[in-house]
This record gives C-alpha cells, structure tokens and sequence, in this order.
C-alpha cells in the first residue's frame, strides 16, 4: 500500500488524502412552491405571452394552473416565511425584566 501525498489547505500542507472534489449540480427552482428541483425532474411551462414558469412537480403545476395562490398552502416555503415558522435567521424575543417593588425597612422606623 503507498500513501497518496495530495496538498489539501484544509487538512494541513500535506495529508495522506486525494484532494476532495465537489460535484456541482445546477439546479433550478420551482416558480410556485420554490422548491429546489434537480436535472432531469420537472416540467417548464411557456405561455402564450412568453414568460416561463418552471414546475418541480405536477401538484405544484396543477396549483398553479388552477390559480391557487402558494402563500395560502401551508406546506410551501413561502406561508412559513408569511407566519414566522422556524428557520435559522429568526432571532427569539429576549424577555424584558420588570422592576420589582418591595419595601425596604428604614432602621429606627416602624413599617405602620
């Protein structure tokens, strides 16, 4: 067995790792759900006045063709987006502390 010596800035000047390759895939997104939809899958559809809409499935492309509006449609990206559901960027409310009111006892006075 011989060690293959590859440069990786990552790992340090020199590992016994070949140099990690990235496939990269373009992808497109669904013009109603904005779901990402790889090679090979969907279907565009072109109107009449020339503007393209490409679908990821043909729920989306029936929606669509029937007028349903996808921020109606909780299961889309974009209702959450309209409610505030989850996602990484929204910050949590921190919480504001209230002064307490308590009496503080004066020494030589009585509380009466």
């Amino acid at each position: 067995p011989v060690a293959i010596l590859a440069q990786d800035s990552a790992a340090g000047p020199w590992t016994t790792t070949p140099p990690r390759s990235v496939m990269v895939i373009k992808c497109s997104d669904c013009a109603f759900t904005e779901f990402r939809v790889y090679p090979g899958r969907g279907r565009r559809y072109i109107q009449k006045d020339g503007k393209s809409f490409f679908f990821g499935n043909s729920k989306a492309e029936n929606l669509f063709h029937l007028g349903r509006k996808a921020a109606k449609l909780r299961w889309t990206p974009i209702w959450r987006r309209m409610h505030k559901k989850g996602g990484a960027d929204v910050a949590k409310k921190t919480r504001t502390r209230r002064a307490q009111k308590f009496q503080k006892a004066i020494v030589g006075m009585s509380l009466e």
